[in-house]
């Protein structure tokens, strides 16, 4: 069944990534309480300062359709199966990669994301146990074969990670400490690809938001992303 579903849905048309694709794209990962959501909002601010047409944009979420369904995936009231959770963040993602992420790159601006699908290959698939090759493929068709340019992924231990959450915790976040090293070891094994880079999430807010920055403006500069008007 998994190969039939793969299949047809691999003939689904992705046109919306046919158009000649000049901008840049940039996610945000790690587990919950990492500082991704920080640094994402602080290298926003500073792109958006000097005058670059960027965007701030969060997985799931992003598009009314997929608010909607990002309520549904954090209400720790529902009890979701795991194959079902997959197929809602892949249906959120494919909605805000065609509605928002797509326009802004065929536009040479900038895009930055709070997660993308690094997350799902990590919750999903170390975390929930589920296949990777599927949700891979999965991945694939919902971002229209749409890859980032460049991946901050932000490590902290478990410990770490509830210290700084909210005092009420939302559905994913409930999950047990054996989940989130899974998942964090799902993050730290993707980390070997070229465009992921490691970060101590530890580290002070500024000396981190310093580290990504560097990155960030040297992409920039490279992609010759023009100012905005």
């Amino acid at each position: 069944m998994a190969a039939f579903f793969c299949g047809y849905l691999s003939g689904i048309s992705v046109l919306s990534n046919m158009k000649k694709r000049n901008g840049l794209f940039i996610t945000f990962e790690g587990i919950d309480g990492c500082g991704k959501s920080t640094q994402a909002k602080k290298a926003f601010s500073l792109l958006k300062k000097e005058g670059y047409p960027v965007v701030l944009l969060r997985e799931p979420g992003g598009t009314p359709v997929s608010e909607k369904i990002r309520k549904i995936l954090l209400d720790r009231n529902l009890d979701i199966n795991p194959e079902a959770e997959l197929l809602l963040y892949e249906a959120a993602r494919a909605q805000i990669t065609a509605k928002k992420i797509l326009p802004v790159l065929e536009s040479n601006g900038i895009v930055i994301c709070d997660r993308y699908y690094d997350s799902t290959i990590a919750y999903q698939g170390y975390g929930r146990k589920l296949d990777i090759n599927f949700i891979n493929r999965l991945n694939r068709v919902a971002s229209y074969y749409t890859t980032p340019d460049i991946t901050f992924v932000f490590d902290v231990n478990y410990q770490t990670s509830l210290s700084r959450r909210n005092k009420t915790p939302d559905r994913l976040e409930k999950e047990k400490q054996a989940f989130f090293n899974r998942v964090r070891k799902g993050f730290k094994e993707l980390a070997g690809k070229r465009r992921i880079i490691l970060l101590n999430g530890k580290k002070d807010i500024e000396t981190l938001s310093e580290q990504v920055l560097t990155v960030v403006q040297k992409a920039v500069a490279g992609k010759k992303i023009k100012l905005a008007g």
